[in-house]
């Protein structure tokens, strides 16, 4: 008869459920693979094999009881984590959603928006666009692969034991959530500066011609323009986007290694 001690059962169980939190916490955050399309019960297999794959190559402090408070600690600050390395490559996806929004302002197509499954809120037509163009791009990089890649390195970073997370960590977050401004802008700043330029020719043209009507013709003369410019300008977008995931890759390696000393 197979004896088994509390010790090994705890050690069993310390193996496999911290880092089970903290896959499961960035399968849950990170783009693409927090789709709404994707059934949670792959997700929850996703994390369970890469846990298994993971498991017996980690160093992990089977000293603290699972069911004690520190072992409920430790396992908040996987979480915690996770969510915060999915949440940082998120910050990506924001910044071309938001240049989205600006240009369907521009276009005046901020009206024309319907509801997202995969931010569970009503998304506008060209920031829906984008956000589709991102994901085929993220996935064109290996960006998925990279991302799990990111997560599997995060455990020599960030060992699975009590830690002191620090506040320089959060600090990378931050920045990353100022670059959702910056980046969202310099994204849309063409068709920005396109439909600039067409919205004071109309208001010339309405001062030299006041009989005519531009209203009338305004709109669908900024929408034809702007799709014409999109159209020009999508292609160029790609390499941006590229940039763009890879600064966040990087942010998440200084996340986990400035999070804990």
């Amino acid at each position: 008869m197979l004896a088994v001690s509390d010790a090994q059962l705890n050690a069993w169980l310390a193996q496999f459920l911290w880092p089970l939190a903290r896959i499961l916490a960035v399968l849950a955050t990170a783009p693409l693979f927090n789709e709404s399309a994707i059934p949670r019960l792959t997700k929850i297999g996703l994390a369970v094999m890469m846990t298994v794959a993971l498991a017996p190559a980690l160093s992990v402090d089977t000293r603290v009881p699972v069911a004690s408070l520190d072992g409920l600690l430790i396992l908040a600050q996987q979480i915690i984590v996770g969510i915060a390395m999915g949440f940082t490559m998120r910050l990506a996806f924001a910044a071309v959603q938001m240049a989205g929004e600006l240009v369907g302002l521009q276009m005046g197509l901020s009206f024309a928006t319907f509801f997202d499954p995969g931010t569970g809120a009503n998304t506008a037509v060209i920031s829906r666009l984008l956000n589709v163009l991102a994901v085929l791009v993220f996935i064109g990089v290996d960006g998925h692969l990279m991302m799990l890649a990111a997560l599997a390195l995060s455990f020599e970073a960030i060992p699975l034991a009590p830690l002191s997370l620090q506040i320089d960590g959060w600090g990378v977050v931050i920045e990353q959530g100022a670059m959702v401004f910056t980046s969202g802008v310099l994204l849309a700043l063409p068709m920005i500066a396109a439909l600039l330029a067409i919205n004071l020719a109309l208001g010339i043209l309405n001062r030299s011609a006041p009989q005519l009507s531009v209203f009338s013709v305004g709109f669908p003369i900024s929408l034809s323009v702007g799709l014409i410019v999109l159209v020009v300008v999508l292609p160029n977008t790609l390499p941006f986007m590229e940039t763009l995931f890879r600064d966040s890759f990087s942010a998440i390696s200084r996340f986990a290694q400035v999070i804990v000393r």
